[in-house]
């Protein structure tokens, strides 16, 4: 698989079949994508990787938590901005639309909604997980690091024939995944991703992205 058809086919799948996802294989790509850029190669990324029983585990006690209905954790960083502006607000609901619409959820429908988000913390049935995490006294530079990096793990992983669902829901859920993890207290929990062999018996969103002109400028004296 050439680097253009792994970011065509790269999307977040949210259907994994059971079958196990061997660690030699995270390990590869694990360390390939450790090349990605970073800013005086700090290389800002923590990541921890649950397979088996630690991940069931997890699984298990964030699902106790959503049928208690206890509340999600604090926020240690800003998701979106609060007032988001166009074009990006309409992008974003536009997203909304299309992902409950294929589910067959109405958009007043919110307990259906809330029942579909709460797959994120079952990952989707995936086998494996990973958990990136990012010490908190870093800035804006090397938390674009942390993207680029997770970006190539996305992209290896598409190489191995996996797919992957990058999850910011699990910072909701971070003091559930810390029991599991114990990180140090200096990180913070920016996503996890759910990483497995996809499940093609489940609906395939794939959402468009603007038109070039929308997003790029071309400045070459024509």
């Amino acid at each position: 698989m050439d680097v253009y058809e792994a970011v065509a086919s790269r999307r977040a799948v949210r259907g994994f079949t059971g079958r196990p996802v061997p660690r030699q294989t995270l390990e590869r790509v694990l360390s390939a994508a450790a090349r990605a850029p970073s800013g005086s190669n700090i290389q800002p990324w923590h990541t921890y990787v649950l397979t088996g029983a630690p991940l069931a585990e997890l699984k298990k006690r964030a699902g106790e938590r959503l049928a208690s209905g206890d509340p999600w954790d604090e926020p240690e960083y800003e998701q979106y901005p609060p007032a988001l502006k166009s074009p990006y607000r309409e992008r974003r609901s536009a997203f909304g639309e299309q992902r409950y619409g294929a589910l067959g959820i109405a958009r007043e429908d919110l307990e259906a909604r809330q029942r579909a988000a709460s797959a994120n913390w079952d990952c989707f049935g995936a086998p494996a997980a990973l958990f990136c995490y990012i010490d908190r006294e870093m800035g804006s530079p090397q938390w674009a690091d942390v993207g680029m990096y997770l970006q190539t793990v996305m992209l290896l992983l598409r190489a191995e024939g996996l797919h992957s669902c990058p999850q910011m829901a699990w910072a909701k859920f971070r003091r559930t995944v810390a029991e599991i993890l114990s990180p140090p207290d200096g990180l913070i929990l920016f996503c996890g991703m759910s990483i497995g062999f996809e499940d093609v018996t489940v609906g395939d969103l794939r959402v468009a992205r603007a038109p070039l002109g929308e997003t790029v400028t071309f400045v070459d004296g024509r």
